[in-house]
């Protein structure tokens, strides 16, 4: 599980316990589909779980008084928790039975369900794996189209495919928050186009420094508190 304290209005690099904390905590769902015989490419389900954060970001149901709204908010109002499982077969069947959206990339599909309470989760998602998800890419991914926005990970820091889809998914929210309603409506209509990449280690601290959306993982799981994971260049942030 990861979060990072940040919110419509408020720095995306807080770390320390705020009024946020004291909120009641809601987690986003996703569900990665690994079948044992055609598992995705680790790039892809990391851009694939990015992309369906901004899907359900931009849909309807999460704004005004869409069916998912109360919950996004509230989900928004506190940490931005998420939390990504892998099912299969009748598990990932039972999975896209409940309501949420599926996301498909190149080899990855990515279901993303409307955040629940901490301790509520459905239990059809509950009783799938969280831990050891590991993927991996039969070949090293091309270099990122500066043209489009990029989420760059960081180069120092070794996380299971699980926890790097969660903090791909923090950058690409950070980046959706920083957007003016034109830019998030231009993101949008480019079907969320983005890639996760890799920094080079001497680009890491120019990155950082940027002023760009910084993502700083709350240290629940694998990386220690604070650490910065996720660097969120899109093009109109520049």
């Amino acid at each position: 599980m990861s979060q990072v304290s940040a919110s419509p209005g408020d720095s995306p690099v807080q770390a320390e316990r705020g009024p946020r904390d004291e909120a009641p905590q809601f987690v986003l769902p996703l569900v990665v589909r690994i079948e044992r015989a055609a598992p995705p490419a680790r790039t892809d389900a990391l851009e694939t779980a990015a992309r369906a954060v901004l899907v359900l970001l931009g849909d309807e149901r999460a704004h005004g008084d869409g069916e998912w709204a109360e919950a996004v908010r509230d989900w928004q109002d506190a940490r931005i928790r998420k939390v990504v499982r892998r099912a299969r077969g009748a598990e990932w069947r039972r999975a896209e039975a409940l309501p949420g959206i599926t996301v498909t990339g190149k080899s990855a599909q990515v279901r993303v369900f409307p955040p629940v309470p901490l301790d509520g989760w459905p239990k059809d998602l509950a009783r799938l794996q969280v831990s050891g998800t590991e993927l991996d890419d039969p070949e090293p991914p091309v270099a990122a189209d500066p043209a489009q926005p990029v989420l760059w990970l960081n180069p120092g820091l070794e996380m299971s495919a699980g926890k790097a889809m969660a903090q791909a998914g923090h950058g690409a929210q950070l980046a959706w928050w920083a957007l003016s309603d034109a830019e998030r409506a231009a993101w949008r209509d480019a079907g969320y186009a983005l890639a996760v990449r890799t920094a080079g280690p001497a680009d890491w601290p120019r990155l950082t420094g940027s002023g760009l959306p910084v993502v700083r993982d709350a240290g629940f799981t694998e990386i220690a508190p604070g650490s910065c994971t996720v660097v969120a260049d899109h093009p109109a942030l520049r």
